[in-house]
């Protein structure tokens, strides 16, 4: 039967930033597609491991600062997770942050944090994902792009790169590892209802200038991408590799 193909059973998935939001809803579903799930965030996602664990699966945590952390405090996160789930199937490189000021006035010090969050840590864990994924005959790695991969945006000249990046890094990975049996993808949000999102949502004008402009009328939410993580976590996706699939109510082709 088809809907076979989309379940996680026997799976072990890592999500990163999975206290709320996006990453929470990624783990959530997961778990309800049968995968047992770690959860890697500055501090215990323990809301997220209770829905978890309410749906009989088993639960990690794992507390790291990911602007501060090393790729050998990474790869040890990851064998972490093997040593307490048993194995490791799925990443999901979900954490991010955004710092917004003009370019002329844009601290050092914030390019620094969204580039060492959004684009080393996805770096650094999806290669020692990789590594076991090679040794054990497979794997996916799901990564979150953006809007931004697509265009310039303003005010945030840091997550526009590092979101170009990970698309970027998305395709090198799955050239790489296609003949290993490992899946790179990712998804690219559209314009969320996150927290991300709230100073954006704030402003009236802002506001209304963005719903004008998506098909759909409406802010997407961490449910619209549940769908979308369950597929390309699951064997359903197997022949799906270096795609960048946007999930934006029809923002880009508008």
């Amino acid at each position: 039967m088809i809907l076979d193909s989309f379940r996680l059973d026997g799976k072990v998935a890592l999500v990163t930033g999975s206290s709320r939001g996006l990453g929470q809803g990624a783990a959530v579903a997961l778990a309800e597609a049968g995968a047992d799930v770690a959860l890697l965030d500055r501090a215990p996602a323990t809301e997220t491991a209770e829905q978890i664990e309410a749906l009989g699966r088993r639960v990690h945590l794992i507390e790291a600062d990911l602007i501060k952390a090393t790729p050998e405090e990474l790869d040890a996160a990851v064998q972490e997770v093997v040593d307490s789930l048993g194995r490791i199937d799925v990443l999901v490189n979900n954490a991010g942050i955004i710092r917004r000021a003009p370019l002329l006035e844009h601290p050092a010090s914030d390019w620094d944090d969204v580039l060492a969050i959004n684009l080393d840590a996805v770096f650094h864990l999806s290669q020692a994902a990789a590594r076991r994924y090679v040794a054990q005959g497979g794997g996916k790695i799901i990564n979150i792009a953006s809007m931004l991969s697509f265009q310039g945006g303003i005010l945030v000249p840091g997550y526009a790169a590092s979101k170009h990046a990970v698309a970027g890094i998305t395709k090198s990975f799955a050239n790489e590892l296609a003949a290993h049996n490992v899946n790179v993808n990712a998804i690219a949000p559209g314009y969320m209802a996150t927290a991300n999102t709230a100073p954006i949502r704030s402003d009236e004008a802002r506001e209304k200038s963005i719903l004008d402009r998506i098909p759909a009328a409406r802010w997407g939410t961490p449910a619209d991408l549940q769908g979308p993580f369950v597929f390309l976590a699951s064997p359903a996706s197997d022949y799906l590799n270096g795609a960048i699939i946007p999930v934006d109510g029809g923002w880009l082709v508008r």
